[in-house]
Parts: structure tokens; sequence; C-alpha cells
């Protein structure tokens, strides 16, 4: 049972969820996801202890009135509840935007971070990359013409079609940001963070001398197989691991997730500390 906890930050209050008990790993959801998100992909066995903030207009957290949104700003947030959590050394993992905030958390907190687990990876080192430009452009549309209109625009556009036949899952999220009752408040977000990035440089990345397991999948356009490949040769020593696409099979592709994060926290981690085995 999650034990559920609120962090004020600024005038956001975030709600922070921790299960488990063991090895500790805070682990982060993507653009648009939440505690939910997470709870889905990341394996519930014994000797974990899972820690999941739900960053700024996410989950039951609020927006505060901060602007502009930011990686960094997100990432700030996660330290705040690890402190809270009352831990000194942790796995930093995520899916998505949640695997650009652990790869910053790893940088620039590297007596903090002892492992990384990057699912999924839609940034590398750049900010704005070409694979987000879909989400830039379902912000835009929300923002400009709210979120019904935008859906009808959107859903006749070049980038649907295109991702309808390449990416159908990508697709079906994109959809999902039209239909939030936030969407109005919530594009800004899209927006802030699509046109972001996490602020580190390859020579960062090289320079990370921890285990880290990096997750792609194929038939994913916004997060392009290749991310996680780019990401898996800049880190020394990383695990690399290509999962069944979600566009096809989500039940086997969470299974396979869920799988590969068990076999690496095995492989790489006492179970009930944070002393590499």
């Amino acid at each position: 049972m999650a034990r559920l906890t609120t962090l004020l930050r600024d005038d956001a209050t975030l709600q922070v969820s921790d299960q488990g008990d063991g090895l500790s790993v805070v682990f982060q959801h993507g653009l648009g996801g939440g505690e939910a998100q997470v709870a889905q992909a990341f394996p519930s066995g014994p000797g974990l202890r899972r820690i999941t903030l739900e960053c700024r207009g996410h989950g039951a957290s609020g927006l505060g009135s901060r602007r502009p949104f930011s990686l960094s700003m997100f990432a700030d947030d996660v330290v705040a509840a690890a402190d809270q959590a009352g831990l000194d050394r942790f796995i930093a993992g995520g899916i998505s935007m949640g695997a650009a905030i652990a790869l910053r958390l790893a940088c620039r907190h590297p007596d903090r971070v002892a492992g990384l687990l990057l699912v999924r990876p839609a940034w590398i080192f750049d900010s704005a990359p070409g694979n987000l430009r879909p989400i830039a452009e379902v912000a835009g549309l929300i923002l400009d013409h709210g979120s019904d209109k935008a859906r009808t625009i959107f859903a006749q556009s070049e980038t649907a079609a295109r991702l309808q036949r390449e990416a159908p899952d990508n697709l079906a999220s994109l959809f999902g940001y039209f239909d939030r009752p936030d969407a109005a408040s919530f594009a800004q977000v899209l927006a802030d963070i699509a046109a972001d990035g996490p602020g580190i440089s390859e020579s960062n990345a090289a320079a990370l001398g921890i285990p880290t397991l990096v997750i792609g999948n194929a038939m994913d356009a916004v997060h392009p197989l290749s991310a996680a490949d780019t990401l898996a040769v800049a880190i020394p020593g990383s695990t690399f691991a290509e999962i069944h696409p979600k566009a096809l099979d989500s039940v086997r592709h969470f299974a396979e997730l869920q799988a590969e994060i068990t076999t690496f926290l095995h492989a790489h981690f006492n179970i009930r500390s944070l002393v590499p085995s």
C-alpha cells in the first residue's frame, strides 16, 4: 500500500507516493503521466522501496504559479522529495521525461545517485529535440484554439496521419492531452517541457561511473530507439535492453520492462542496501 505525503514547493502542493521497503528507487513518470503510469511500469517485488513525485500539474500535484516549467525545476522538486523521504543515496529512474530528470539528477548530484534506470528516453542532450515536435504542436493548438477545436485540427494534420502509420501508441497519448479536464492549463506544461532539455552534456554522461540500465522499444516516434541506444553508448558500462513495442502489445511490453528492471537491480545491487554487489 502506497504511503502518500505532500510536499510544498514555492506555492505548489505536490503529491509523493512512497511504497515498499528496501532498496530505495526514485522513479519518475513521463510528461502527462503520474503515479498510475509508474505503478504499471515499475516492479513491486519485495526488497524495493519506490518513491515517485507527481511533478507540477501532474496527477494530484498543483501547477503553482512559477513559470516557465522546466526539467531543472522538476528535478529540484524530486531532490526535495528525496530529502523529505530521508534518502541520502538512491537509484534514480523514470520513463521519458522521468528518464531525463533521472539523468540530470545523476550528473548534478553524483554523491546521491547510485544507479540509473532510463526507460524510453525522449531527450538525449539537446533542448527541443525533433521527436518532441508533435507534443509542441498539440500544446500550441490547445493554447491557440482551446482543446475541442484543437483536437479537430490536429486529427486532420500530417503529424497525426504519420503517427497513425508509424507509432499509433504515441498518437493515442497525444489525443489524451486534448481530453484532460485541465487541458487548457496543462498545455503550458507541455509547451515548456517540449522546448526544454535536461541541461547536461555528453561529457557529463561520459563521466558517470554508476550502474545504468537504458531501455528502448521500436515503433515509438516520441521515444525513438536511437535515443536509448545513443545514451547507452554515451554512458560508460551501461546495459542496453530493447523490449517489445508498446504499440504492438502493451501487456508484453510492461512484463518485459519489469523483468529487465528486476534483473538489473538484482545483478548490480544488494536488495537491502545501496552497496554495489
